[in-house]
């Protein structure tokens, strides 16, 4: 049989594929979680997480030259203080635990970029991620706590301040804030779409950060939809974002790739947690191949348009890919 088109030409050998590839991951791609908790000599793996650590801050150092000679470009913090309260005062105390692992780390690696979750979860006795009033999450007098955090925690030495409380406004009060303290240099990277979602259970776990009552659902967004996404996007540029984020990623791959269609902006999607943990728990079980079935999923958040992949996988993938 003779046939003009012939497309399993491009197949036949590993080389060729690799020339005809149109998406190609790469270690420069990804920014590694990691989380630091107080107290020393502590590297205690999440039971939630496999092969993902609580690092007391002398533990996240020696665990950082790793994730230089990795060749991962940055990482992003995420604090577990020993101490919470209604408010999140821990969020922006000088000597928090975020805080003062950036001190250090900064010192110690001046070459790696480090980014600093902002939200506050994680310092809230409740476990929601703003201020409660009258039994709600009010909007506005989270909004003073967030810029008071972000001012301390660029203080410390966060490059990429990484707004995730999801509070209408917050990009734009943080980024005055940050300027009129002389932080004009440093970026905000926003968790713009971040979905109310149930793949972020093993998070919550390795953060202590599930909330008391209810649920997030009144400032995290309802996962039927596109269009809200899209105003958020741009909601968030327009007060002065500039990276951008999609969360989770590989549920939402159509809405990362209409935000990379859309908008002309650095664009990152986290790769959470439940993910993650999918993957490794089937792989556990012999069911899947985990290297296959990881880089195949990576492989679509960056052929679906992100340039920054958030991913418990990075230091995984770093061996992988070289």
């Amino acid at each position: 049989m003779e046939l003009a088109k012939r497309p399993r030409r491009l197949r036949t050998s590993e080389g060729i594929r690799k020339l005809a590839r149109e998406t190609s991951l790469n270690i420069d791609d990804f920014i590694y979680p990691m989380f630091v908790v107080e107290g020393s000599g502590i590297e205690k793996e999440i039971p939630s997480m496999p092969g993902i650590m609580h690092y007391s801050v002398d533990r996240l150092l020696r665990e950082l030259e790793n994730v230089q000679k990795a060749g991962i470009p940055g990482v992003i913090l995420f604090g577990i203080p020993d101490e919470k309260d209604e408010t999140g005062t821990g969020a922006f105390l000088s000597d928090g635990i975020v805080q003062k692992a950036l001190r250090e780390a900064k010192k110690r690696y001046p070459e790696l970029l480090f980014s600093a979750d902002l939200c506050l979860c994680e310092y809230t006795s409740h476990g929601h991620c703003g201020i409660i009033k009258d039994e709600k999450i009010d909007n506005d007098l989270t909004l003073d706590i967030l810029a008071r955090a972000a001012v301390s925690l660029a203080e410390a030495g966060a490059d990429i301040i990484a707004p995730s409380d999801m509070m209408d406004g917050r990009v734009g009060v943080i980024r005055k804030a940050l300027d009129s303290q002389a932080f004009t240099d440093r970026a905000i990277m926003a968790y713009s779409v971040k979905y109310a979602s149930s793949f972020y259970g093993p998070f919550r776990d390795a953060a202590g950060s599930t909330p008391a009552f209810g649920d997030r659902k009144t400032y995290q967004m309802d996962y039927h939809g596109r269009k809200e996404a899209m105003r958020e996007i741009e909601l968030d540029i327009a007060e002065g974002a500039d990276i951008i984020m999609v969360k989770p990623a590989l549920a939402y791959l159509d809405i990362l790739h209409q935000a990379a269609t859309r908008f002309d902006y650095p664009l990152a999607a986290y790769n959470v947690s439940g993910e993650y943990c999918m993957i490794k728990a089937a792989a556990q079980k012999g069911w899947i191949d985990e290297r296959g079935a990881a880089l195949e999923a990576l492989t679509a958040i960056k052929r679906a348009g992100a340039q920054i992949i958030i991913s418990y996988f990075a230091k995984d993938a770093a061996l992988w890919l070289k």
